[in-house]
């Protein structure tokens, strides 16, 4: 018969195909294969050694700078605003919220609480730190950060159960630790370490203020007064405020030779008033010795381990010794240290002058 016929079981390979297509297309052309092959790799333009060095690899992101440097240059870069902008994002919290999550850190530890907690609270640090500014110029930005560590500790020290607002209790931690920040930063050295310094740091120069403003001449008696401080604390004060610091080896005056620290005072005892002291010391104790000698019994007890001993017996526990009352042995201690004050007046020339800090 005419028909085909069928080849079975011949396998074609996938690359006999590729041949049969490229004869075709050279008989097409009616042109040797190689020209055909070049005459693909011509619209490829070589390039330049510079060109391919800023030549970047394909899926490089493309980075703009935030910043545009041109005639309509944009607003620069402020991280306030940044920082503003981004806790407007977070969601204040309603009483009952703030009672809830309270109860998951306190009783659970919850961190999710806690996150929620601090980041809704977030604008009442800017808050506070708006009304620091004026005490603190340097950077808002600090007592922010020192505000929301304040923050962190309320939210440990928070307890739901007293029906207390959250934010109300955390403005006091947030407050305290900017106060802190602010006057261990005021100056290199320290100007406020005790209560009384603090309170006179942040009120000295407003009440000072306020007297201005009511007539009346800021002397310093006045603002010791009204702030219930002493006149001397009230002085030093002032001078720490309005006063910068000087190194102690800066020179004193322009051609000085010598330097601020040859004037401050040596805080330990001088070399005659040490020996000085030495002596009378060991004069004491010679003096004690010999009257030492004429006490017996009771007394001499009561003068080793009540009078002279660095860890003395109670009067109770020497009473119940010899089986008498705490105030009999209060008696006799008392006419024993008579007796050794009389003593040592006739034994020692100025007694009164020269060991009035040994014997009480």
């Amino acid at each position: 018969m005419g028909s085909p016929r069928l080849v079975t079981n011949t396998v074609v390979h996938p690359a006999s195909h590729i041949e049969i297509g490229v004869t075709y297309l050279k008989n097409q052309a009616n042109i040797p294969l190689n020209m055909k092959k070049k005459e693909k790799k011509t619209p490829v333009k070589k390039r330049s050694k510079s060109k391919d060095k800023k030549t970047k690899p394909k899926g490089t992101p493309v980075l703009s700078p935030v910043v545009q440097t041109g005639g309509r240059s944009l607003v620069p870069y402020d991280p306030l605003q940044m920082y503003l902008m981004e806790i407007k994002h977070y969601t204040l919290l309603t009483r009952e919220e703030e009672v809830e999550l309270g109860k998951l850190v306190r009783e659970k530890n919850d961190q999710k609480a806690a996150y929620r907690l601090v980041t809704s609270n977030l604008r009442l640090v800017v808050k506070i730190a708006m009304d620091f500014h004026r005490y603190w110029t340097k950077s808002l930005l600090d007592l922010i950060q020192e505000g929301n560590v304040g923050l962190l500790q309320a939210v440990q020290k928070f307890d739901p159960y007293r029906g207390i607002k959250f934010s109300y209790y955390a403005s006091f931690w947030i407050k305290a630790y900017m106060l802190k920040f602010i006057m261990e930063n005021w100056k290199m050295v320290k100007i406020g370490t005790t209560q009384t310094q603090r309170k006179l740091f942040f009120n000295l120069a407003k009440e000072r203020d306020k007297l201005i403003s009511q007539g009346y001449e800021p002397e310093t008696r006045l603002l010791a007064e009204r702030l219930d401080v002493k006149e001397k604390e009230v002085e030093e004060m002032s001078q720490r405020l309005g006063s910068g610091e000087i190194s102690l080896n800066a020179p004193v005056g322009m051609d000085g030779k010598e330097v601020y620290g040859s004037f401050v005072p040596d805080p330990g005892m001088a070399i005659d008033e040490a020996l000085s002291e030495k002596q009378n010391r060991e004069l004491l104790l010679e003096k004690l010795k010999e009257y030492r000698e004429g006490l017996a019994g009771k007394e001499l007890d009561i003068f080793d381990n009540r009078i002279m001993a660095e860890s003395p017996l109670t009067l109770q526990e020497l009473g119940d010794r010899y089986h008498i009352s705490r105030e009999r042995i209060r008696q006799i201690q008392e006419r024993i240290i008579k007796g050794i004050r009389k003593w040592l007046m006739e034994e020692i020339p100025n007694f009164e002058e020269n060991f009035s800090d040994f014997i009480k």
